[in-house]
């Protein structure tokens, strides 16, 4: 992802969509006044032609005119607001931030997510998948309402390290016998590593395999804040290394 070429080709791109329709208009204008000219020119004096249909075009004419110059003025300003935008999502390069979203991207071996269950669940499990839909890993997740962290060292269920890349966080809570099925919420967490936009929107790349959208920011975090991440993973694994020994 390139963090401002792509973003001024954006601007460019709206620009020449409303230079394009005021230079089709202007041609037709050129035309239709060539025309009216001539027919005017070899009229019958004793049988003038009636001017209000040309009246009418010409206010036709008039109004298109004005509409593309509101809508270039439109164009305009948005194309300064998705600039600024993408200048100041810029800033996010390097940061780690939390977004709305269950995609989350495995790097250096480490993956965060969270879950927001809305009520109290009679069982819950956590499934990770690959991009294909296979189910990577499952454990047993939090079964009471509120928020919950799910932090993965990218090991299969086997204990086989995964390649980075990008997986899906699935929270499979069960409803408690007699009530209606929880709200589930998921964010996941990744160092934002560029940013790019098109005319929809700027958006953010999450390690080198996942995106999003810049309006899913919810929270920002310093650029250490992965670092502490992984090492909380690593001296989990070295805990779970001595208590082997």
């Amino acid at each position: 992802m390139t963090d401002l070429t792509s973003i001024i080709g954006s601007v460019n791109t709206s620009a020449g969509k409303t230079g394009a329709a005021s230079q089709t208009l202007s041609a037709d204008m050129n035309t239709f006044l060539t025309m009216l000219t001539t027919q005017l020119q070899y009229q019958d004096p004793l049988d003038p032609m009636d001017a209000t249909e040309y009246t009418n075009q010409l206010v036709q004419y008039s109004n298109v005119e004005q509409a593309i110059q509101t809508n270039t003025k439109l164009d305009q300003l948005l194309s300064l607001s998705i600039y600024n935008l993408g200048v100041q999502a810029t800033g996010y390069v390097g940061q780690t931030v939390q977004v709305l979203g269950d995609v989350m991207p495995l790097e250096q071996g480490v993956a965060k997510a969270t879950y927001t269950l809305g009520q109290n669940v009679a069982e819950n499990n956590i499934l990770v998948k690959d991009l294909d839909g296979n189910v990577v890993y499952s454990e047993a997740g939090a079964t009471t309402a509120g928020l919950h962290d799910f932090i993965w060292d990218g090991k299969n269920n086997f204990g086989e390290q995964l390649p980075d890349g990008a997986y899906q966080v699935v929270v499979n809570a069960q409803a408690i016998s007699g009530q209606p099925a929880p709200a589930i919420t998921t964010t996941v967490y990744g160092r934002v590593t560029g940013v790019a936009s098109d005319d929809n929107g700027i958006y953010i790349g999450l390690g080198d395999a996942t995106t999003t959208t810049i309006d899913n920011i919810l929270t920002s975090r310093g650029s250490g804040y992965w670092d502490e991440i992984i090492a909380s993973v690593q001296g989990n694994e070295d805990a779970l290394t001595n208590e082997n020994v």
